[in-house]
């Protein structure tokens, strides 16, 4: 256990954030799996943007590297296109 002030405001800290970013990582991924199993092709023009608009703030954040954000977003963009 932390000795340290510093170390348990660090542990509080940590702790927020991570619970933070586990929130908005899971909404992202329940948006793209919504958007793939889509069949409809207005709803997923419809989606795109916003679920584009979800990964490119991840990945500003660092909460998911940015690399994985463009192939995301180039593969939804794929799916898209081929309905």
């Amino acid at each position: 256990m932390a000795n340290h002030k510093s170390a348990e405001k660090r542990i509080r800290q940590t702790e927020t954030r991570r619970e933070h970013n586990r929130y908005y990582a899971k909404t992202t991924r329940n948006a793209l799996k919504a958007l793939r199993n889509t069949t409809d092709k207005a709803a997923a023009m419809e989606l795109l943007p916003k679920v584009s608009a979800m990964l490119d703030k991840l990945a500003k954040n660092n909460i998911i590297h940015k690399n994985k954000a463009a192939n995301l977003k180039s593969s939804i963009q794929k799916h898209v296109n081929a309905l």
